[in-house]
């Protein structure tokens, strides 16, 4: 009985739960913009390990890809937000991506999408994925 009593108390004194800004232009704090970004991380992280599950339809499979490159592109947002704001250059400091040469590859203009390697993965089980393309 106490405990119960106890852990509605500590649920009153919490703060209800932020949602993400649907724009971020509507973010007026850096502190925030950069939580936000890290969330939507978070999020990638969290699909890219379920999208590399083998027992994924190819349906579901799709649906990831797609929530994946929705979030990447919302990241890009939040990132130019964070520039706005005077924060740091995320996209300079990023990881980039090489081919089998060591040559940097800009998915731009080869029309790369976030992970084909993960395709490659599901419909090739020998293929390794090693962040080259």
């Amino acid at each position: 009985m106490l405990s119960r009593f106890l852990q509605a108390k500590n649920e009153e004194k919490k703060k209800p739960k932020e949602r993400r800004p649907f724009l971020a232009s509507e973010c007026r704090d850096l502190a925030d913009a950069d939580k936000w970004r890290q969330q939507i991380i978070r999020e990638i992280g969290r699909k890219v390990m379920d999208i590399q599950n083998p027992g994924l339809g190819e349906h579901r499979l799709r649906d990831l890809n797609d929530e994946i490159n929705k979030l990447i592109r919302e990241k890009g947002h939040w990132e130019v937000r964070i520039l706005e704001l005077g924060g740091p250059d995320y996209a300079k400091v990023g990881p980039k991506v090489t081919d089998s040469e060591g040559k940097e590859v800009s998915h731009k203009s080869h029309n790369i999408r976030a992970f084909p390697p993960l395709f490659l993965c599901f419909f090739f089980p020998d293929y390794l994925f090693t962040g080259r393309f």
